[in-house]
């Protein structure tokens, strides 16, 4: 599945049409989870969301595909839960009413065209407190295949969510034209408010991991890493520059796996080595970053919809591979406790101007794989950023990157540059010729 952008998607110019399966009643208190906490803390605003488009090659009825909609919504818990916050911004989450008849809207497509008019529908539809934060897309080009975007509020979704949601819809459109009820073949999966649950029902973090925590703030002046170069006047959110790298192509990606394999370690881990290596040559700095860690750590979880993610930090000096093993072991650790008890007295998870964030995804380690023909592109949304996000993405096609900064001229210059350094690195690594005194390595 490729990683893109609302500017950068690949959709076809047609006509625009959306449904949404109204979230009636308000049922029971639920818990918010770290993370939620301080998503829909900072209230409704565009670019809040992320979605899942595919084309679909064969006609298909918007009947057809608002029920199989209101399936999936019905199948995954967090779908049927809305956010709301109080006077003094305490956040607060209830259940709705099971999913009920799907509402199907027709939208203009202006100068601007379908990709403009989708970005409008899914700013204000998946905003963090609208009810529900949640959408289907249907864009139907005059000639070829339809495509049907799934866009979700953040608050509700994760990268790992988003196959999950487009394996479903397919399912139960699959069921609906045999005659069979949507999600036949599928059970409810598990709910996310029960996983928040439970994680704040944990013991509390060992001592030697809140110390560590407070060191990590100590050395960032109280809040997270920020980018390691020079960035320009970041006074205000800027408009954002993203760019998407194919760094190594499926051959490419097999080198390096078997590089990493030589030195006993994991893909994530050489990588790391390489970010670390780019970055003492560029910065003299050692690597610092934000690394989103899944907690999906129950089989239960693994067929679930929701934000399964905790932040942790990464740091690490040495780009000596075991010395970053032993990194990615410890980021590993600092991001399997429940944060908000840690974090507290330190006045909460200070995001400075610059914060610096690496996501790494496989996508051939999830449970969903989605046929080729199927298109499948993670669709991020766009909005104005103080901040760096470098996600790494791996699939059957090789290794991606997509940077998205501040568009300063400093910015472009800083992380153009430190990208530059890290796709020559990985590519390097990947060339079985250049290290070989290495095999043996232990």
């Amino acid at each position: 599945m490729r990683l893109t952008g609302i500017t950068h998607a690949r959709l076809p110019e047609g006509r625009l049409s959306s449904c949404t399966v109204p979230a009636t009643g308000a049922g029971r208190p639920l818990p918010v989870s770290f993370d939620q906490g301080m998503h829909v803390g900072a209230g409704p605003r565009p670019g809040s969301w992320m979605a899942v488009a595919v084309e679909i090659p064969a006609p298909v009825s918007t009947a057809l595909l608002g029920e199989a909609w209101a399936g999936v919504v019905r199948r995954h818990h967090t779908l049927r839960t809305v956010f709301s916050a109080d006077d003094d911004g305490r956040v607060r989450l209830h259940e709705t009413a099971d999913a009920v008849q799907p509402v199907w809207t027709r939208h203009e497509v202006g100068p601007g065209g379908t990709r403009a008019a989708l970005q409008s529908v899914a700013d204000d539809a998946c905003s963090p407190l609208a009810r529900p934060s949640h959408r289907l897309c249907l864009i139907e080009p005059a000639d070829g295949p339809v495509v049907v975007v799934l866009a979700a509020d953040h608050a509700h979704v994760d990268a790992w969510s988003l196959p999950l949601l487009a394996r479903d819809l397919l399912e139960g459109l699959a069921d609906l034209r045999a005659g069979r009820p949507a999600g036949t073949g599928r059970a409810p999966a598990a709910s996310f408010a029960e996983h928040t649950r439970e994680l704040a029902a944990r013991p509390p973090a060992p001592s030697r991991v809140v110390r560590r925590w407070e060191r990590i703030l100590a050395d960032g002046g109280g809040a997270l890493p920020v980018f390691p170069l020079p960035l320009g006047e970041l006074g205000a959110p800027a408009p954002e520059t993203v760019t998407t790298r194919d760094v190594l192509d499926a051959e490419g990606l097999a080198r390096l796996e078997a590089r990493a394999d030589a030195l006993r370690v994991r893909l994530l881990v050489l990588v790391v080595s390489v970010l670390t290596r780019a970055t003492a040559e560029l910065a003299g700095r050692p690597l610092r970053a934000v690394l989103p860690v899944h907690s999906r750590t129950e089989p239960r979880w693994r067929d679930a919809v929701g934000w399964f993610i905790t932040n942790s930090v990464l740091e690490c000096a040495d780009p000596d591979p075991q010395a970053c093993r032993a990194a990615v072991r410890e980021s590993l650790e600092l991001g399997s406790h429940a944060l908000e008890p840690i974090l507290r007295p330190h006045g909460g998870m200070r995001v400075p101007p610059g914060m610096f964030m690496l996501s790494y995804l496989d996508y051939r380690r999830l449970p969903v794989t989605l046929a080729p023909e199927l298109r499948a592109q993670h669709i991020s949304a766009s909005a104005p950023t103080t901040g760096v996000q470098v996600w790494f993405v791996v699939d059957e096609d090789g290794l991606h990157l997509r940077a998205r900064f501040p568009g300063t001229d400093r910015a472009r210059s800083s992380v153009e540059a430190w990208l530059d350094a890290v796709g020559e690195g990985l590519r390097a690594q990947a060339h079985p010729a250049r290290h070989p005194a290495d095999a043996h390595r232990g």
